[in-house]
């Protein structure tokens, strides 16, 4: 389940709707807390079920690598992550 951590994923209920995330940490089998910099910081990260996620195969590798030593990492690194991300699925 640790696979996870690090992945985006888009939320497919609530009023998040539609919108990217990273999985910054897994609480257990059901559930996961997500960020994406802007409207979700770090901070104050959404506990969300996973049934409510769409995961995609994609790796937030910057935002992973602060995880993977267990730091945190800063908002505007998950930001420029997604946006990244966003850019590439457009071309």
């Amino acid at each position: 389940m640790d696979t996870l951590l690090g992945k985006v994923v888009i939320s497919k209920s609530g009023r998040d709707r539609g919108r990217m995330f990273v999985v910054v940490k897994v609480v257990n089998d059901r559930f996961v807390m997500i960020a994406d910099g802007d409207l979700r910081k770090i901070e104050n990260p959404k506990l969300k079920n996973i049934r409510h996620l769409v995961v995609t195969r994609t790796m937030a590798e910057d935002v992973f690598t602060y995880l993977a030593k267990g730091e945190i990492p800063g908002d505007h690194v998950i930001k420029k992550s997604l946006k990244k991300i966003r850019e590439a699925r457009e071309i």
